[in-house]
């Protein structure tokens, strides 16, 4: 089991302080703005916590698709509470055993507990980065998430969110590495 809930709680903050003139910014994630990435960071929260409830329901019979014109209103509280479940579904220990789904695609519980961190640290990070804002993870969140995108980055480029690796130096900040093999350039700027 890994602890989702520092890396939710500092998503969470970043999303609180979006301002409402920064939702159409350009984001480190090619072809999303920063409205589409908050969108999506909104229903990855109910999708995994719903995953890790093993609810074979809607939630995780689809990929969602990122739409700022989607987000709800209340969005600034809303998300933030959503990452909140989303933490407290992955501290039981049941999530984490046995297989769940999530997207429409059957998998092990401990694997959809990494996607669902590595989701909330990467797209956390894109917020920040779009927005300004520092964003800082914690070494055993980055001890959990490297081995997972080092092992997606070796399967090559997948579709959605993610792109192809960016080359990125062996002893760069964990972080910095992460951001790379997610297909983003660490050193974006707006």
């Amino acid at each position: 089991m890994t602890d989702l809930t520092s890396s939710c709680q500092r998503t969470a903050e970043i999303l609180t302080n979006v301002a409402d003139d920064q939702l159409g910014a350009p984001t480190p994630c090619e072809n999303y703005v920063v409205g589409d990435v908050l969108h999506h960071i909104g229903g990855l929260a109910l999708a995994f916590a719903a995953s890790a409830q093993k609810d074979f329901g809607p939630l995780t019979s689809s990929a969602p698709t990122p739409d700022a014109a989607q987000l709800d209103d209340d969005w600034r509280t809303n998300y933030p509470d959503r990452l909140g479940e989303l933490a407290r579904a992955w501290k039981q220990v049941e999530a984490w055993q046995g297989m769940t789904r999530i997207a429409g695609m059957e998998m092990p519980g401990e694997v959809v507990g990494l996607v669902a961190l590595t989701e909330v640290v990467i797209h956390g990070w894109d917020v920040a980065r779009a927005t300004g804002q520092p964003y800082d993870v914690d070494a055993s969140t980055l001890d959990a998430v490297l081995p997972y995108v080092t092992a997606v980055a070796a399967d090559g480029p997948t579709e959605g969110l993610f792109g192809p690796a960016v080359p990125i130096a062996d002893d760069a900040p964990v972080l910095d590495r992460i951001i790379a093999l997610s297909g983003r350039d660490p050193n974006w700027r707006l």
